[in-house]
């Protein structure tokens, strides 16, 4: 075998496994990244979302029911759509009626989101980055009432 068969075998086995390894973290990192929406966002969707998802927004008033199980459901808001939530699970000390959360879960095929995790702010002047920028995005930011 002279030295440009050897060096290209070289170079090719270097490039299948390049390629392997791209391949690989793209799996990863697909079955990983969830990506935000707002409850106006899943409603202009036109197909939900299959992976996971983080949205963000207020939880409505008078929205909160508790079941059996530690079974709570509720509704995020924002000022243009709703999303029912589901969450089995304790809620953290700050989550109430009109905060701001953002819950991690997945999307069932009625347009209700099945929480795994369930994040509230904490405290009086925060608001979660990806909520505010949102917010910001559909001209509805009130910056004295909401500073980072």
């Amino acid at each position: 075998m002279s030295r440009k068969t050897k060096r290209g075998f070289l170079i090719g086995g270097a490039f299948v496994i390049a390629i392997a390894a791209v391949g690989l973290t793209l799996t990863a990192l697909s079955n990983a990244v969830a990506y935000f929406y707002t409850p106006a966002d899943l409603a202009q969707a036109d197909a939900l979302p299959s992976g996971p998802i983080r949205l963000g927004g207020l939880v409505a008033a008078g929205s909160i029911a508790h079941g059996d199980n530690a079974t709570v459901s509720f509704v995020i808001e924002d000022e243009i759509s709703t999303v029912p939530v589901t969450y089995q699970g304790i809620l953290p000390d700050l989550f109430r009626e009109g905060q701001g959360v953002v819950v991690q879960g997945r999307v069932n095929a009625d347009g209700s989101v099945a929480a795994s995790e369930v994040l509230a702010k904490h405290d009086e002047n925060y608001m979660p980055a990806e909520v505010a920028e949102a917010l910001k995005e559909q001209g509805r930011w009130r910056e004295s009432a909401n500073n980072e």
